[in-house]
């Protein structure tokens, strides 16, 4: 039953079955080529305003449960699969992956050739796309690619306010408390404060307009800046939020937005990657050991520079910690010094490998030392 159609933005079309809620939906279709973990791909906030097509080509045979979201709601503006699973068969299940996208009104597309789909993202780029379902997939093509192609770009786009948190909220930690950790909320998913938690620290997770001052008035040990969505080029309070920590001599761990808040605070500038990364087995190099992380990914921007460089900042030298195995993208920056550090990637892996999990605990060191 073609009932719905994706429309993106060089004129391409495919023709599908609705899969979730009826109507239409507009934003940058990009793909993530995870085989599992659907539902911690959908609720994570660094996806939000992006349509995702999902490379694995049956999707929902896990159904959705009431444990694995990585927020309080699904993030993606649509999402595109190709075998949708007819029954959902698993023992932590309470309701089935179509019903829970209907339930919270996200439109997707099913049916259509998702590999087809994918070979044109990655040969033509990352682009605007919409999903169209019910009466609005028998408009016309001219109709329907006029409103992808009139949405604002992602480029540019300031979206890190839309997905933080309102007011301060805080995590305990598992038996003793060891440290207390300033969590900014760029996109956080709940994984990373568990993890923190597990390792003693309780984390004060804060909105990312929050200022120098409220978190001194927090008292941390260190301050972590979380993954999220947009351009990071827009962020210029977070990076002057990361300047006066870095000041003020705290210890300063970031992942992925955070990575590269951390390089634009050092001095680096940041791009728009052609289709990015967006998976669970991504591998990255420790330049520093040799040691090669499987990683969790999701990022379509990208610091400027190349493995081992090294480069003066007001706060000391700093240098590229880590790059892509598969393509050099600078997946890693430091102060020599160690008081600070970022990876590009995901260490609390949900979904995917545990490889760089020792990364919380390298922050724990970091702020035991100081």
């Amino acid at each position: 039953m073609n009932d719905a159609v994706m429309v993106l933005e060089d004129g391409r079309v495919f023709r599908g079955a609705r899969y979730g809620a009826e109507g239409e939906t507009l934003g940058e279709a990009v793909f993530c080529t995870a085989m599992t973990g659907y539902q911690e791909t959908l609720t994570d906030p660094s996806y939000h305003r992006q349509i995702v097509v999902a490379t694995a080509p049956q999707i929902g045979n896990t159904g959705w449960n009431d444990e694995d979201d990585e927020s309080k709601k699904i993030w993606v503006a649509g999402y595109a699969v190709r075998d949708p699973a007819r029954r959902a068969s698993n023992w932590r299940a309470t309701t089935t992956l179509a019903e829970e996208l209907e339930r919270q009104h996200v439109v997707g597309i099913a049916g259509i050739d998702t590999r087809a789909l994918v070979r044109h993202l990655r040969t033509r780029g990352s682009m605007k796309a919409g999903i169209f379902s019910g009466a609005l997939a028998a408009a016309s093509a001219d109709e329907l690619l006029a409103r992808v192609t009139g949405q604002p770009s992602m480029l540019g786009a300031d979206l890190a306010g839309e997905v933080s948190t309102d007011s301060v909220y805080t995590i305990e930690p598992t038996g003793e408390r060891r440290f207390t950790v300033v969590a900014v909320d760029l996109g956080i998913k709940t994984n990373t404060p568990r993890m923190f938690a597990e390792r003693g620290m309780r984390v004060h997770v804060v909105p990312s307009s929050v200022t120098l001052d409220q978190i001194k008035e927090l008292n941390p040990d260190g301050v972590f800046l979380s993954n999220g969505p947009g351009d990071p080029a827009t962020q210029d309070d977070a990076v002057d939020l990361t300047k006066a920590v870095l000041g003020e001599g705290l210890p300063l761990f970031g992942i992925c937005f955070g990575n590269q808040i951390l390089g634009r605070a050092l001095g680096l500038r940041t791009y728009k990657m052609k289709f990015g990364h967006r998976g669970i087995n991504v591998p990255v190099v420790d330049h520093a050991t040799g040691q090669i992380s499987i990683t969790a990914q999701n990022h379509g921007f990208a610091l400027e520079g190349e493995a081992g460089q090294r480069f003066d900042t007001p706060f000391g030298t700093a240098e590229v910690s880590h790059t892509c195995a598969n393509d050099g993208t600078v997946e890693g920056v430091h102060l020599v010094d160690g008081r600070a550090f970022s990876v590009q990637y995901h260490p609390e892996a949900a979904a995917g490998p545990h490889d760089a999990a020792y990364l919380f605990d390298r922050f724990a060191g970091l702020m035991e030392g100081a």
